[in-house]
């Protein structure tokens, strides 16, 4: 039988959570949609638009420590589910902001939606080795970033579509709904252990939480692997960030195709990651250390060398080609990190680890989003985004340059513990 199949028939875990992950993310994305889409057709601002996911970036970064820390200290499970009902309110919330003189209301939601994020994301990371187990971790990890990424190729082309069709209150009330289902599917998941807390010392359990997050940073610092995919993680987001601003100039000022324009450039760049997943999924058990080092060396560069190709490309479907190439290489180096970091990162600090990178994700994400939002005033939106591919190519440069000089070396033992696996 198919392993992904096999995987979601018998792991009743996963496949709980996975259904929760298959309706909230396409919630999420009409709600992205539908928020960019509204600010620029009242604004017409590139610089309106930074500032709504400066608004979203700065909670998310401020939220990560914490998230980390309680994800290692608390039961992951009731930890997702809190920040599942916390967004479906705030879901609800964007409702208030259509009304005339309310769209201000944006921002402040905008704000507390993203706070609650991490919670889910970064528990959801950290729970995932566990329920799925030793043997099927890079797939349920595949699966997961596949449909991550297939929901927002199939929400980002709905929500464009239904935000012209039957306007925004619809794709908000739908996310709302959306979260509570994941709170429900979350829900459902069982542990032999009876709880889905990380195994740790009694030591560990009494730091004061400053000092446990300054723990986890020091691991993630003693670990070559993880720290290498840390800096790729601050090398993509420099250009990233970026790109969740010109992807909406690209669909709304230079194509001049509005909420549809908008909904197409991140639908096609769903699609690349969509193939690039599928890419990483069939290869990726079959990589040696060294070979999936290359990998991630090419695929950055494809990555960063696609994206100024979009940048530049006159044809609107010669850019949602090159868009979605470039996606599909960010897309394997994704996959293929992700999984190295759930087979050798340990339990006790896999909430602080991957809550660690969302926050450089956020960090420098905000400020490539701020200096794109700037630079919107004084350049056009093919001269940044050609700046933006640049830096993502250089990332590939840099993980050339540091497995060249011995610094990426293959962890010596698999710290996943076969103890702490309880796949239902």
């Amino acid at each position: 039988m198919n392993p992904v199949l096999n995987l979601l028939r018998e792991n009743r875990n996963y496949r709980w959570i996975w259904c929760g992950q298959v309706v909230s993310d396409i919630g999420y994305y009409f709600n992205n949609i539908a928020v960019f889409s509204l600010v620029v057709q009242t604004t017409g601002s590139g610089l309106a638009l930074t500032a709504v996911m400066l608004a979203r970036g700065v909670p998310a970064m401020m939220a990560g420590p914490i998230a980390g820390v309680l994800l290692d200290r608390w039961d992951r499970r009731r930890v997702m589910m809190a920040s599942d009902l916390v967004r479906s309110l705030i879901a609800l919330s964007f409702v208030l902001a259509l009304e005339p003189g309310r769209q201000w209301l944006v921002l402040p939601l905008s704000a507390l939606l993203m706070f609650a994020m991490p919670f889910f994301t970064s528990g959801r990371a950290a729970l995932l080795p566990t329920i799925a187990g030793r043997e099927n971790v890079h797939i349920a990890n595949s699966v997961t970033q596949v449909t991550e990424w297939t929901t927002q190729t199939v929400g980002t082309l709905a929500g464009g579509f239904a935000a012209a069709a039957f306007g925004y209150k619809w794709a908000f009330v739908l996310n709302a709904f959306s979260f509570l289902f994941s709170a429900l599917a979350a829900s459902r998941l069982r542990s032999p252990r009876g709880h889905f807390r990380a195994e740790r010392s009694r030591e560990a359990a009494v730091q004061h939480p400053a000092w446990e997050y300054v723990d986890g940073l020091r691991y993630i610092r003693s670990q070559p692997l993880v720290f290498g995919i840390a800096m790729l993680t601050v090398g993509w987001a420099s250009g990233g960030g970026a790109a969740q601003i010109l992807f909406t100039l690209f669909g709304e000022v230079v194509f001049q195709r509005g909420s549809r324009g908008i909904g197409s450039v991140w639908g096609f760049a769903g699609l690349g990651l969509l193939a690039g997943g599928l890419l990483a999924h069939r290869i990726g058990q079959h990589l040696s250390f060294k070979s999936y080092k290359r990998t991630i060396t090419v695929a950055y560069l494809a990555h960063g060398i696609f994206y100024i190709a979009f940048s530049q490309a006159s044809a609107y479907a010669l850019a949602l080609f090159f868009i979605a190439l470039s996606r599909a290489g960010q897309a394997v180096c994704s996959v293929l990190n992700y999984s190295k970091l759930m087979r050798y990162t340990e339990d006790q600090f896999r909430g602080r680890v991957f809550s660690t990178l969302e926050t450089l994700r956020w960090s420098v994400m905000m400020l490539s989003m701020g200096a794109a939002g700037v630079a919107s005033h004084y350049y056009g939106p093919r001269e940044i985004a050609a700046v933006a591919g640049a830096l993502g190519g250089l990332t590939g440069l840099f993980w050339l340059w540091a497995d060249a000089r011995g610094k990426l070396p293959e962890p010596r033992t698999d710290t996943h513990r076969a103890s702490q696996e309880c796949p239902l």
